[in-house]
């Protein structure tokens, strides 16, 4: 019983695969952050690109 009780607190201890579910877990995070804000980075982006294009137009005139 006691050699039971000690394979299961070294399993709850056990920290092999804890970096890949962390990156995992972020990664999730990070696609819900993008599905929620769409809209949102869509019209940054544009906006942010057009914003060059004008720039580089008189730069270059």
């Amino acid at each position: 019983m006691e050699r039971k009780l000690k394979n299961f607190k070294n399993f709850i201890w056990e920290e092999d695969g804890l970096g890949t579910v962390e990156i995992i877990l972020i990664l999730v995070v990070l696609i819900g952050l993008v599905i929620i804000f769409k809209r949102q980075l869509q019209t940054l982006v544009t906006n942010v690109f057009h914003k060059i294009t004008e720039d580089s137009n008189t730069i270059i005139t």
